[in-house]
């Protein structure tokens, strides 16, 4: 219900065509480095999925935040044209449940982004390394980590678009953050958890401890950022 509401609303907007192709463009990243540059990754040792990810999912990931940044900044400037959202705060209704649809609705965006980006990966081993068993097992493992390392940027970027009523401002705050995120070291553990860096991780040849760190953090910094919103919504009804 409140995920199909939330979709009517972003139906004439070209927000599932632009994530979707967006998707697409990001998909194609391991193709394309694989078409120019097979020699170089073929001749590897390492487990084909390790080989592809560890050079393709730098710029696979920063895609695929930029184009959560942007959802979100759409999803939130459809409330705010018209005034919709301040009427909306003289109703009683929960706002909390506006969040939550969002949130569900680019959740799922994001879920469909990395299937295509999985499929393309799929390929990638099927064709240029002829792997076979136990790949799609391998590549849903991974992916599923993605998932869930992007769970708080989507929060944090709905959070962020919630604020703003000018697109612009959190578009410019989301854009900040990702190149924030692509200055931090990697080899440091506490500022890999910011938000915005932790989808660079990847699954494929990381150690399990740090896998279960990084789940953990992403689980906590999900349950922060749902009650900055509870807060933020309470702040704003008493106020505003």
């Amino acid at each position: 219900m409140i995920l199909a509401l939330e979709y009517k609303k972003v139906k004439r907007t070209g927000f599932v065509p632009a994530i979707i192709a967006g998707g697409v463009l990001s998909a194609m990243v391991p193709i394309v480095n694989m078409a120019v540059r097979a020699e170089l990754y073929t001749g590897q040792s390492k487990p084909p999925i390790q080989i592809l990810l560890e050079a393709n999912w730098q710029m696979m990931a920063m895609l695929n935040i930029l184009l959560v940044t942007i959802g979100a900044c759409v999803m939130y400037n459809t409330e705010y044209l018209g005034n919709a959202i301040q009427k909306m705060r003289t109703l009683p209704v929960d706002e909390g449940k506006l969040f939550l649809g969002k949130s569900f609705l680019l959740m799922a965006m994001c879920a469909a982004v990395l299937l295509i980006e999985g499929g393309t990966v799929a390929f990638c081993t099927a064709y240029w390394f002829q792997a076979s068993g136990g790949v799609i097992i391998e590549i849903s493992k991974n992916f599923l980590y993605s998932f869930l390392l992007m769970l708080p940027v989507i929060l944090l970027s709905l959070l962020i678009a919630s604020m703003c009523s000018n697109m612009w401002i959190s578009l410019g705050i989301g854009v900040i953050c990702i190149s924030i995120a692509t200055m931090l070291p990697v080899n440091k553990f506490i500022l890999s958890l910011f938000p915005f860096a932790l989808p660079y991780q990847i699954f494929a040849g990381t150690a399990k401890s740090s896998i279960c760190s990084f789940a953990v953090g992403a689980i906590l910094e999900c349950a922060c950022i749902v009650a900055l919103e509870i807060v933020f919504l309470k702040v704003r009804r008493l106020y505003v």
